[in-house]
């Protein structure tokens, strides 16, 4: 909050030729969580209610005392308001992070990516999962609100072990033939949300699922976080590369307008509240579901409580809540972790590495 959210302020300030008004609303915000106290939304602002009624302790304190869950989610409200992004104006709408994503997307990595799905033609079906499964999760790397002020990744190269590998009961709950229904609640887009949507279609097309939901957030969040744009724009690009990549695309679109693949979206998404409190409508979804896939750090956050779980406590206990069969793909940015061995927690914490926040270590963990 003292260090990345001030250069996340600038970077957006330079991303678009903003106005003197969006400046002015940029500066106050950088003064407000560095010097001042939280201000609710501003007045006319279509979900200052909603806020005030969202653990309303938190306002007139500083930024630093209210938990952290709350404060970057309301951090990126405050940000999407100082740009004009809710109100009447030219800037309504308009997506303070698409330069970023784009620039991602369009880069010579994501080449490199999509060239490598040909090394999986006509690979048994069971290592062709196993190779995207192991994607999906890794992509979770590819953050750009993870990056220092710099633009950088975090530090360390990344451990190809697993700290929990839940892998076989996840292929488990989803046996090729019998019809289910399998949700994805994404994560980051691009690089992130490519390997998604290559798992989905390898999902769809071997018959470990009938029918996909790909839950989206509603509106720019955490950077990088998808929102139905972002999918469109991570599909054209796919469709429009040679090979696997763009093979793979074209079934996506074709899926989509079939309904084997629906896109959706909720405010609880945005919300800054764990899993156990989503809303009526959203349980009774994702609950229906044969498998809930939660990508991500913050997702895993939601799911098992923003708390300091001793790191050995069952999966089971802390995710007891969800409605239905759920799986964590996630590569470790943050101190919460649940469901390791005694004899791996000891390895990583003799390792002498933030293995718990670096982005180097991942996990794949199930809740049949």
């Amino acid at each position: 909050m003292a260090e990345r959210h001030p250069a996340l302020i600038e970077q957006v300030r330079e991303a678009f030729p903003y106005g003197p008004e969006q400046h002015r609303a940029l500066d106050a915000l950088l003064r407000e969580i560095l010097h001042g106290v939280v201000e609710p939304p501003g007045p006319g602002s279509p979900d200052r209610e909603l806020w005030l009624g969202r653990e309303p302790e938190h306002f007139g304190r500083p930024w630093f005392d209210a938990p952290f869950l709350w404060a970057e989610s309301y951090f990126y409200r405050r940000l999407l308001e100082a740009v004009g992004y809710f109100g009447e104006g030219p800037w309504q709408g308009v997506d303070p992070f698409a330069s970023f994503k784009r620039a991602e997307l369009s880069g010579p990595t994501v080449d490199e990516e999509l060239r490598s799905l040909d090394d999986l033609v006509g690979a048994p079906a069971a290592e062709r999962a196993t190779a995207l499964l192991g994607a999906s999760l890794w992509g979770n790397r590819a953050d750009l609100g993870f990056r220092g002020p710099a633009g950088e990744s975090a530090p360390g190269e990344a451990d190809p072990s697993l700290v929990a590998d839940d892998s076989a009961a996840l292929w488990a709950l989803l046996p090729a033939g019998p019809p289910a229904t399998v949700a994805v609640i994404a994560d980051n887009t691009g690089r992130e949300l490519i390997p998604d949507l290559v798992l989905i279609d390898h999902l769809l097309r071997h018959g470990h699922a009938q029918r996909v939901v790909l839950h989206v957030k509603p509106c720019p969040y955490y950077v990088s976080d998808a929102m139905t744009a972002d999918v469109v724009d991570c599909l054209r690009r796919m469709s429009g590369a040679p090979g696997a990549a763009g093979a793979i695309g074209r079934r996506i679109w074709e899926a989509m307008g079939a309904g084997r693949l629906d896109v959706r979206t909720h405010a609880f998404f945005c919300a800054p509240y764990p899993y156990e409190r989503m809303p009526a409508d959203l349980r009774a979804e994702l609950g229906a579901a044969t498998l809930t896939i939660l990508k991500g750090d913050l997702n895993y956050r939601r799911l098992v409580g923003d708390r300091r779980w001793p790191a050995t406590t069952p999966f089971a206990g802390p995710t007891a809540h969800f409605p239905g069969a759920v799986a964590a793909l996630r590569t470790l940015k943050s101190d919460v972790v649940v469901g390791l061995e005694q004899e791996t927690l000891d390895r990583l914490e003799g390792s002498g590495r933030a293995w718990r926040t670096s982005g180097t270590h991942a996990l794949i963990q199930v809740r049949p």
